[in-house]
């Protein structure tokens, strides 16, 4: 689970990502969803054209009022946040300001979906 107030390149680059490995994991019943905490009125124009341009398949991208969803506390200071969980457990939560978040840490956070999925 993504929340994030505006479509990026290094947000591009990390759903691309989570797409990936959301298509290579079906078998462990693993999904990806992305909420775009965002009140442009452009802005489901923006992820339709974002899905067919990444050929974005395997992940929902969803919209909904910039205030985000009630009793996620997502921090109102954070451009993304990534939450990977299982079974109503989070596992990893990152948090990241606007234009900070690195290639770096996009390659830690697909390092960190092996923490939700089942052993093999």
């Amino acid at each position: 689970m993504i929340f994030a107030h505006e479509i990026s390149d290094p947000l591009t680059s990390l759903v691309k990502k989570v797409n990936e490995s959301t298509a290579r994991n079906a078998d462990s019943s693993m999904g990806s969803f992305i909420v775009f905490l965002n009140d442009e009125e452009s802005m489901a124009e923006k992820l339709i054209e974002l899905a067919k341009k990444e050929k974005i398949e395997h992940t929902i991208l969803g919209l909904m009022e910039s205030a985000g969803p009630e009793g996620y506390d997502v921090a109102k200071e954070a451009d993304v946040t990534v939450v990977l969980y299982t079974e109503r457990k989070v596992k990893v939560n990152y948090a990241f300001k606007k234009g900070k978040m690195t290639s770096a840490d996009i390659d830690r956070i697909v390092k960190d979906i092996a923490k939700i999925l089942p052993e093999k």
